[in-house]
């Protein structure tokens, strides 16, 4: 298990101090999000002096249009189109690393505006989730309609028919279970638009180039988005995709600089971190049956989710919903269990990986901090070690805690009374499904 100190110090080189590391970023030339950070700074010092740091940060962001975020990188700004199959879409998700991606209608005509031509998200959640409903047998709680493939297609987490696997189902998963799964006609041949009937947004909640930086901060945060299009108003096509990710590489990005220290450097105890405190951390035990973990992320809402031992409350891995992809990509490794616990998956997928020579963050170990460390550590490991949570342990090792992304986020600003006021009325209809 690797805490944050250990792996600041084998980042660079193990001799490597956090002081040297700051020195060589400030010293190196800026990056576009630098560059960024700088323009925050420029804001900064113009701020009425009366102000707390937060309402300067809020001030300073509000002054900032989104169309001056960094471009995603070109790989991961990617379309599926409709007519492809959701072993297509899966692949083409995990080749490229990412959770979702806009889902472009094949048949929409070549001037039409954004709204138009895409009909919705597709997300690598929600294809779980569908992968999820296909291991239940049939049952009077267990829908199996258009409407439920569409429902768990996007990610929505109201579908039912999701009881609790005990560990006396583990054998309903065997070694072969997603081997003969993924091999089957209908994974093979259901194409992406057969199973998105029904979205959150419709097709998707998108910024405007001219919405500000405070509104994409609080939309990735409050508003529990983990990713947003940015669009140009009238234009047929996705100008950029903004995540939680690449906000929290941005102010990795701005150490150094006074308004990121100021905020930066306080303890994660100072700021009401973590949110989510050890006794409500949802986890599973490493002799539970797999599924169980991605059924449990599917029915919380949640991305990840630590796996501990069997008759304690140590943490020994985690598995995220982004995991998922070997289970559908590789699910010849599973062949020497007789079931897939928890253990099991952990302990073949970092086989596979190191087999492989494919970099992961589960061959890191547990990534944990402690209550005394700054929120400045913890974004400057989240971000070198590409992970969306980190696990606040106590001195033994026992969960305390989990901070996520949008935890920091929503740190770092705050909404304003009424600042959204018909915000979401007006950009874009909702849906009845929708939770905002």
């Amino acid at each position: 298990m690797a805490s944050v100190q250990e792996t600041m110090s084998v980042q660079e080189s193990p001799k490597k101090t956090m002081t040297m590391m700051m020195k060589e970023k400030e010293e190196s030339p800026r990056s576009p999000e630098a560059k960024l950070g700088m323009q925050v700074e420029d804001l900064w010092d113009t701020q009425e002096a009366q102000l707390t740091p937060t309402e300067k940060l809020n001030a300073c962001f509000e002054s900032i249009p989104v169309s001056a975020f960094p471009p995603a990188p070109s790989t991961q700004v990617i379309e599926i189109r409709s007519d492809s199959t959701l072993a297509e879409a899966v692949k083409i998700l995990s080749e490229r690393k990412i959770l979702s991606a806009p889902v472009v209608d094949v048949d929409a005509p070549e001037d039409a505006s954004w709204i138009d031509r895409y009909i919705g998200i597709v997300e690598f959640a929600g294809i779980v989730v569908w992968i999820l409903q296909q291991s239940e047998p049939p049952s009077p709680r267990t829908p199996t309609t258009g409407t439920s493939l569409a429902l768990s297609a996007n990610g929505v987490t109201s579908a039912v028919g999701l009881g609790n696997l005990g560990p006396e189902d583990a054998a309903m998963t065997s070694g072969n279970f997603f081997e003969e799964l993924t091999a089957s006609d209908f994974y093979k041949n259901t194409k992406v638009r057969d199973i998105s009937g029904s979205f959150r947004w419709a097709p998707f909640l998108a910024l405007q180039k001219s919405n500000s930086f405070l509104t994409m901060l609080l939309l990735l945060s409050k508003y529990k988005m983990k990713s947003i299009p940015v669009v140009e108003l009238g234009e047929g096509k996705i100008d950029n995709i903004v995540t939680q990710s690449a906000v929290i590489h941005m102010l990795a990005e701005c150490a150094g600089l006074q308004w990121f220290e100021s905020w930066g450097t306080k303890k994660l105890s100072e700021i009401g971190l973590p949110v989510m405190e050890g006794k409500f951390i949802v986890k599973v035990y490493e002799d539970e049956p797999v599924l169980q973990a991605f059924k449990l992320m599917r029915k919380r809402g949640i991305g990840g989710i630590p796996v501990v031992e069997k008759d304690g409350s140590r943490a020994v891995g985690n598995i995220s919903i982004r995991d998922a992809r070997f289970l559908l990509n590789a699910p010849e490794i599973y062949h020497e269990y007789r079931s897939i616990t928890a253990k099991h998956f952990l302990i073949a997928v970092r086989n596979y990986l190191e087999k492989h020579q494919v970099s992961s963050p589960m061959l890191s170990g547990m990534i944990t901090c402690k209550k005394v460390h700054t929120i400045k550590e913890l974004i400057l490991t989240l971000d070198s070690q590409k992970i969306h949570r980190i696990y606040v342990v106590d001195d033994n090792g026992n969960l305390e805690g989990v901070i996520t992304l949008r935890d920091i986020i929503s740190r770092l600003v705050h909404e304003p009374r009424g600042y959204f006021g018909d915000f979401f009325d007006g950009v874009l209809p909702l849906p009845p499904t929708s939770r905002v």
